[in-house]
């Protein structure tokens, strides 16, 4: 994993904020992991509480038997959250949050018609999850400190 991020200065306007960027890349890392794990794992609080209250949304998505999917929902949007939050196991975490909210996504926008504007939300949330998958924890992370990531 990269822990040198500093920009090509022959391609910057302003050569001089290349140490401005290389000494926020790493917190913005953090910034975005924190911020999307703990509003994944809020968003998914009330679900863990009640793991069957999802049941019927599910089942009307094609996920039958909705006893199954609906805690695995719940789990993986709350406990999912917190791993990523934490950085610890963040690709598989982020993998599970990316195929729940390409779900929501295909929800909002084919299920119940929506198109685009219902659907923006779960695009941008999917896109985040999804950075995760491809680009891992960030140096700032659980991952990162034991030195071991899928």
């Amino acid at each position: 994993m990269p822990t040198d991020f500093t920009p090509d200065r022959s391609r910057l306007v302003i050569p001089a904020l290349a140490p401005l960027y290389s000494g926020l890349a790493g917190l913005s890392w953090l910034a975005l992991r924190a911020i999307a794990g703990i509003a994944l794992a809020v968003h998914g609080w009330p679900k863990i509480q009640d793991p069957f209250r999802n049941v019927g949304m599910v089942e009307s998505l094609g996920f039958v038997p909705g006893v199954f999917w609906s805690p695995l929902l719940a789990g993986t949007e709350f406990f999912g959250g917190i791993l990523i939050a934490i950085g610890l196991f963040t690709r598989p975490a982020a993998a599970g949050a990316t195929i729940v909210l390409g779900v929501t996504a295909y929800f909002h926008w084919i299920v119940q018609g929506q198109g685009f504007a219902g659907a923006e939300k779960s695009l941008l949330w999917l896109a985040i999850a999804f950075f995760f998958v491809v680009r891992g924890g960030g140096f700032l992370s659980i991952d990162a400190s034991l030195r071991k990531e899928l």
